[in-house]
């Protein structure tokens, strides 16, 4: 799961938002399996069943006072008050208040009935009490990892292909994925011509669990406008992710929007509808893998070994397949057509054999891919990520002299580049200045700091506005304890 695209998609949604997604268990289970880290996880397992709030000075004992310690427990907070899951615990009156943190009652209650099956929720999904009768077709989990597997790589081949028109899938793509890829920006529309973007080119690198939700996340965004909420959607996606492959499950208590739903998953390849009835469906293993760490399409064309009539072995998509010499010229050792058109958005083909491709990385063929919306650094990436066992082992894997090349094409065209944020001075003394650059650091959203002036520039607000709050609170209970002493 491509778990910060889906981190930035919920804390878009208002505060309120979170008390009708997390009423379903299956949705709080979904969240802490896949989108809190190792710390917050045990955080949330403390807290779960405590009679009262969690003290900050108790949380502080947990914690060693080491650098890394200290990142990974800021971490860990911001991702759970980010998500609403934790808040300051402001009850009582106490003069400390502010001091201790509390879980979500809706989020506690809906995972402690996750964890321990209580309740009639139904959340997790109602198997079909029917079967396949007699002439009926049995679908077994090879038919669905097939199917799954032809659904998404069409996808993918539509993605690569606007690149090279000759490429195409299996199966074809309908027309509101179509839509859904023009519109998250992975292809664009000029007139009759459909070209891929730099965005395409980062989703088409992504593992395939990624993938998925990054293609998820846009049909999200666009559930308004078809009618649809959001949040049914968003509930729906984590219970499909918490379902048992090879299952039948029953559409008798979907809602409309879930039932709107069914119909562009199977154009995803997330779910099969047998066409007998329409009474049941079968989730794929694209879907039951949602929330979970478990590889999404065991069986891929994107192995370099896979070709248009033989199936992969399962585990070959993960070795590389490219060498890379000092003179610029690129051995593939894949048959796989994707792969090959992955190539040549970067790279001048030359010679083409049944289990190896011959190519050179040009100027041009740089500055075509840059021109594309392709980053010096997003080729230098998949270069070193798919590069052949034999030369995984050394150091540096890819030559320096072409690595520094492939930039000084790019510098070439590029001399500034912007980034958007928010600009914090004036911040009082050195050590409060230091204090919010470690934690900013530590959140990831450290961009430059300034220390001659005493200014930082980060590209996130929201988790350091609490911060700036949480100090503010801490000192004024300091200053009433010392008054009250």
């Amino acid at each position: 799961m491509s778990s910060h695209r889906a981190l930035d998609y919920l804390e878009s949604l208002p505060g309120t938002t979170f008390t009708r997604l997390y009423a379903q268990p299956s949705t709080a289970l979904a969240v802490f399996r896949r989108m809190l880290p190792h710390l917050a996880k045990t955080i949330v397992m403390a807290m779960l069943y405590m009679p009262g709030p969690f003290a900050v000075a108790d949380l502080e004992t947990w914690v060693k006072p080491d650098v890394e310690s200290v990142k990974a427990r800021d971490q860990a907070i911001s991702v759970l008050q980010r998500l609403r899951i934790l808040f300051d615990d402001r009850g009582d009156g106490r003069k400390a208040a502010g001091l201790a943190y509390v879980l979500a009652p809706q989020f506690a209650q809906a995972l402690r009935r996750a964890l321990t099956g209580g309740g009639e929720h139904g959340s997790f999904g109602v198997p079909a009490e029917t079967r396949p009768q007699d002439g009926q077709e049995n679908v077994s989990i090879s038919f669905l990892d097939t199917l799954a597997r032809r659904q998404w790589e069409a996808i993918l081949y539509f993605v690569v292909g606007s690149a090279s028109a000759s490429l195409v899938g299996e199966v074809p793509v309908s027309e509101g994925t179509k839509a859904l890829l023009e519109r998250g920006g992975f292809v664009s529309r000029h007139g009759k011509r459909i070209a891929i973007t730099k965005q395409g080119f980062e989703f088409v690198l992504q593992e395939i669990n990624a993938q998925i939700w990054t293609f998820l996340i846009v049909y999200l965004e666009m559930a308004p406008q078809l009618q649809m909420d959001p949040i049914e959607v968003l509930a729906f996606l984590f219970t499909l992710g918490s379902l048992e492959l090879g299952t039948p499950y029953s559409t008798a208590t979907l809602t409309s929007t879930q039932h709107q739903m069914l119909e562009d998953l199977s154009d995803f390849g997330l779910i099969y509808r047998p066409p007998h009835t329409s009474s049941l469906y079968y989730p794929t293993r694209l879907a039951t893998t949602l929330t979970s760490d478990a590889s999404a399409l065991p069986n891929s064309s994107l192995s370099p070994r896979a070709t248009a009539t033989t199936q992969p072995t399962p585990g070959t998509s993960d070795k590389g397949y490219i060498i890379l010499e000092t003179n610029y010229r690129l051995y593939a050792y894949t048959s796989s057509p994707l792969l090959i058109s992955i190539l040549s958005l970067f790279a001048k083909l030359k010679t083409r054999y049944p289990n190896l491709t011959t190519a050179k990385l040009t100027q041009s063929s740089i500055k075509s891919a840059i021109q594309s919306g392709i980053t010096a650094d997003q080729i230098i990436l998949y270069l070193t990520t798919h590069s052949h066992p034999v030369i995984r082992n050394q150091t540096p894997i890819l030559p320096p002299t072409v690595v520094d090349q492939i930039r000084l094409w790019q510098l070439q065209d590029e001399r500034m580049k912007s980034s958007e944020g928010f600009l914090i001075k004036d911040l009082g003394s050195e050590g409060d200045f230091e204090a919010a650059v470690r934690y900013a650091e530590a959140l990831g959203v450290l961009k430059k700091v300034f220390r001659g002036k005493g200014w930082f520039f980060v590209s996130r607000m929201e988790q350091m506005g609490r911060y700036f709050k949480g100090v503010a609170a801490r000192r004024k209970a300091e200053r009433e304890g010392t008054g009250g002493a």
